[in-house]
């Protein structure tokens, strides 16, 4: 039997290379989705079809929906990246960097790829513990996409299968996730998590990202491949 396939949502990051890693393992024939929205940190796309050839996805698409165009973000608009917060500030408010409905365009972009290639798994690589308290991140926003896309989609109301959305690494912390991807032998060294890198593709280490990064890499004691400016 062929292996069925997945649509995994790839940013470049550490946590969705993770997911990819997680969905190959577990027998999927993954379809990589980036997106390019408009992102200041657009270097992030480069990184993940790195990512995506490096973990043997079989396929990378790069859709373009120039989020600009609605800004209200500092990925996408004029705004100052924040730098050096705390870690217990990090998650208490929703940041500007949060992206206004970004994780809906995605799955509804994940959703309509996957009915082309008659997947039924959608991977996000979504978290809930060291995140920068992002509603569009949480179980209940990735539960009631779930249901609405088996209401939506053609392959589903004819009855050929159920969608399902999966988060792998919802509940893990971020030195979990590093954790899980040594095992599964994710080049961390390919991946970007900085909002605010120099023309070079060096992070700042000081977004709150970065910090979250440096952070699951200390405690998880996994030296940390990352390039900062400093």
């Amino acid at each position: 039997m062929p292996a069925p396939h997945a649509v995994v949502l790839l940013s470049g990051g550490m946590d969705s290379a993770t997911a990819l890693a997680v969905a190959k393992s577990e027998g999927f024939d993954c379809q990589a989705l980036s997106v390019d929205y408009g992102q200041r940190h657009r270097i992030e796309l480069e990184r993940a079809g790195a990512i995506a050839k490096s973990l043997g996805a079989s396929r990378h698409v790069i859709v373009r929906v120039d989020l600009r165009a609605i800004g209200g973000s500092a990925l996408t608009d004029e705004i100052a990246v924040p730098k050096d917060r705390a870690t217990e500030e990090i998650s208490q408010r929703i940041p500007v960097t949060y992206v206004p409905a970004r994780n809906t365009v995605f799955l509804g972009l994940a959703l309509g790829f996957a009915e082309s290639v008659g997947a039924f798994d959608i991977v996000i690589g979504a978290n809930v513990l060291d995140y920068s308290g992002y509603p569009d991140c949480r179980p209940e926003y990735l539960e009631a996409f779930e249901r609405m896309a088996n209401l939506a989609t053609k392959a589903t109301v004819e009855g050929r299968g159920q969608l399902r959305v999966r988060a792998p690494l919802l509940r893990m912390t971020k030195a979990d996730i590093i954790r899980t991807g040594m095992r599964l032998r994710v080049n961390y060294g390919l991946t970007l998590s900085c909002y605010d890198p120099d023309t070079l593709g060096r992070a700042c280490a000081r977004c709150d990202s970065c910090q979250l990064r440096r952070k699951g890499f200390a405690e998880a004691g996994v030296p940390d491949p990352t390039i900062y400016q400093n």
